[in-house]
């Protein structure tokens, strides 16, 4: 994989900033080569994480579906079908939508997630989301401090069976999340909250990098 190189000095600028990440280097860039493959053949991410990392996967969709440093303008084709389909609203539309990279994050539907909890199995939801929204081709980032949570870990099997590329974003010495997907970013943390203040710089840096791709 070839970097541009504006994504070079986004990917440089992380390692300066966060020393301490440079031995991961070699994982984010998988993980992003795995990401760029899925929004290439039009895919889509699904992210799923617990307490702060739940709260993680609501920040990468923020990054992604919609612009993060740049301003993403529609292509022409849309913003003319926009104006077609509405003459007064359509104008505005055009002008104001963006453009996204799908992303999901799977802790954010309580009533389908309290209905499965109370109906089925509680560990289960994420698992129950991958296997409904997940397509073969699509990414599923798992984010679990330890590695080891149990609904994350029952959706990396529904994600697996689906044909789905695994990314765990994890920290200690991996966990079962690290020893299961397809791309281990392991922060070299012990600590829950120092492995998450590691995870937020790496994310931000995967969604740069793929701003300055497709758009």
């Amino acid at each position: 994989m070839i970097l541009t190189e504006k994504q070079q000095e986004i990917f440089d600028q992380l390692i300066l900033r966060y020393p301490a990440l440079s031995g991961t280097q070699e994982s984010i860039l998988k993980a992003y080569e795995l990401l760029e493959k899925c929004y290439e053949r039009g895919g889509k991410l699904l992210i799923a994480g617990n307490g702060g990392s739940c709260a993680d996967a609501e920040h990468i969709v923020g990054e992604l579906m919609k612009g993060f440093v740049k301003r993403r303008e529609l292509g022409d084709k849309l913003r003319a079908a926009l104006k077609s389909a509405d003459g007064v609203h359509g104008e505005l539309l055009s002008e104001k939508l963006q453009g996204s990279l799908p992303a999901i994050a799977l802790n954010g539907h309580p009533g389908l997630s309290t209905a499965f909890a109370n109906d089925v199995d509680g560990d289960m939801i994420y698992a129950q989301q991958v296997c409904g929204y997940g397509d073969e081709g699509d990414v599923f980032l798992g984010i679990s401090t330890s590695g080891n949570s149990k609904n994350v870990d029952y959706a990396v099997t529904a994600a697996k069976a689906k044909g789905l590329k695994v990314i765990g974003l994890t920290g200690r010495d991996g966990g079962r999340l690290g020893r299961r997907a397809d791309v281990a970013i392991i922060a070299p943390e012990m600590e829950t909250f120092k492995i998450q203040e590691m995870h937020l710089p790496i994310y931000h840096t995967l969604c740069l990098m793929l701003e300055e791709k497709f758009f």
